[in-house]
């Protein structure tokens, strides 16, 4: 895929604006992708000498914002949002998002306000695999001629799981990742075994948290332990990381994970198996190697730990190459994360009592307690003990009369057809609130008191669409 003779020319735009502007500010949202933009954008104004602020935000303060600069860029966000509603004659929008936009393609025509909108979808191109926001903003940087940063555009296209439905890049990621490798930032494994810490957790850990499909394995060490040491990959008194196997042990490993998996899933599934099992691995060139920032996985959740802690700044100079003071309060931020998420895991799924549960077509926890930032994370780690054929919805409150919900499913599904992106933002917009997002992946904001309606509406919304 090559960017549309169309989107070119809006890169050309937008960099003329930027050249001709002097008071800019950015918004970016708050998760890996968002952050990944930010540091784009704000190296990109660094290097041009740009005065310039950046604010991480969430979606939910961005409709009728007031505009207060003379250029203000929106990136991974404002497509889907009423961003320009105060916009003042003579003042400059750019946005860099590749979530459903609002607005057509010609939507600046006649306005008082210079207007440019960056989207994939607007040139036929699927935001949810093809490209994200960071690569959109990476595609600028390009236009300044500044492709070292497409390192960065990898990262923010892993954080965003672009690559999660097949396992590699598709599209317009491709460019971003062979601009990357011939600047000689990246290393591509094709076809590893995808599980995720492969140089920093001991292999029997790392499986335990096989989660797309429940397996005796998963979240059971001791299980792992047995298994691995039966397949004569891993010993008792010498473990080794996923990094440390040879081919044919990796070629065992993954016979083992195509059999257990074939056991428990209808056989319509069995063809997507290796798509659940082996995926590229991303390894970045210039970082240490025994950095946790080598592996673009690892990279990419410490990224979201920052946006989910509000520390988004430490993670966009440590992005923008401070390797000191910043990345040790990166380290800070992630060992608090994860104790967050532990402590909420415990709560919810290893208790005595489970407290999920299940209604016909999904299944559900209560959050109580649980900082809205990071209910979608706990969410996706509640699968390894959910019944994998529904998705599962977390609730948490935002405040005194609003709810933040966050839903994910286990990849089999999506290759249903089933988008929950879609249907959450549709059955959120009947009980009086928003959402939306991508089809394995997706959140809302709805009244406290609709709660039970949403659920209801959701479960009826599902009635056929999954697998008995």
């Amino acid at each position: 895929m090559e960017i549309p003779h169309l989107m070119q020319e809006q890169y050309k735009k937008a960099r003329e604006i930027i050249e001709n502007s002097s008071d800019i500010k950015i918004y970016s949202h708050i998760d890996c992708d968002g952050i990944c933009s930010g540091a784009i954008l704000s190296t990109i104004l660094d290097r041009q000498n740009k005065t310039h602020e950046v604010e991480f935000v969430n979606l939910d303060v961005l409709d009728d914002m007031e505009l207060n600069h003379e250029l203000t860029i929106f990136s991974d966000l404002g497509s889907g949002q009423r961003i320009d509603t105060n916009a003042k004659n003579g003042q400059k929008i750019i946005i860099l998002d590749h979530h459903p936009p609002l607005r057509e393609l010609d939507y600046a025509d006649g306005k008082e306000y210079t207007y440019l909108e960056i989207n994939p979808m607007h040139h036929g191109i699927d935001g949810s695999y093809y490209v994200c926001g960071g690569g959109l903003c990476y595609f600028l940087a390009k236009e300044f001629g500044y492709d070292d940063l497409s390192w960065i555009g990898v990262l923010s296209a892993i954080g965003d799981m672009q690559n999660t439905k097949s396992g590699h890049f598709e599209g317009l990621n491709e460019i971003i990742q062979q601009d990357a490798i011939d600047g000689g930032y990246l290393e591509v494994t094709k076809n590893d075994i995808n599980i995720y810490g492969r140089n920093t957790r001991p292999l029997f850990v790392a499986l335990s948290y096989f989660s797309d499909v429940k397996l005796p394995i998963t979240n059971n060490t001791n299980e792992t332990m047995a298994v691995l040491e039966e397949l004569g990959i891993d010993e008792k008194h010498n473990r080794k990381t996923l990094n440390e196997l040879t081919q044919a042990e990796k070629g065992k490993l993954f016979q083992y994970l195509f059999k257990v998996i074939s056991k428990v899933v209808p056989g319509k599934y069995v063809q997507y198996i290796p798509q659940l099992i082996i995926a590229d691995a991303y390894t970045f060139l210039k970082e240490d190697e025994d950095s946790f920032l080598r592996d673009a996985s690892e990279f990419s959740t410490a990224m979201n730990a920052c946006g989910r802690n509000h520390e988004e700044i430490i993670a966009m100079e440590v992005l923008k190459g401070d390797r000191i003071i910043a990345l040790d309060e990166l380290e800070s931020v992630s060992k608090t994360h994860r104790y967050n998420l532990a402590t909420s895991i415990a709560r919810i799924a290893e208790s005595d009592e489970t407290n999920i549960i299940e209604m016909e077509n999904l299944q559900y926890f209560d959050g109580d307690g649980i900082k809205p930032e990071i209910v979608g994370t706990i969410t996706g780690m509640i699968l390894g003990y959910c019944n994998w054929k529904k998705p599962v919805i977390g609730f948490t409150q935002t405040d005194d009369k609003g709810l933040k919900i966050s839903l994910r499913c286990s990849r089999l599904l999506s290759y249903d057809g089933i988008h929950f992106g879609n249907i959450i933002r549709e059955v959120a917009a009947e009980v009086g609130g928003s959402g939306g997002g991508h089809s394995m992946a997706c959140g809302a904001y709805i009244p406290i008191e609709k709660k039970s309606e949403f659920l209801e509406l959701f479960n009826e919304k599902l009635n056929g669409k999954l697998t008995n």
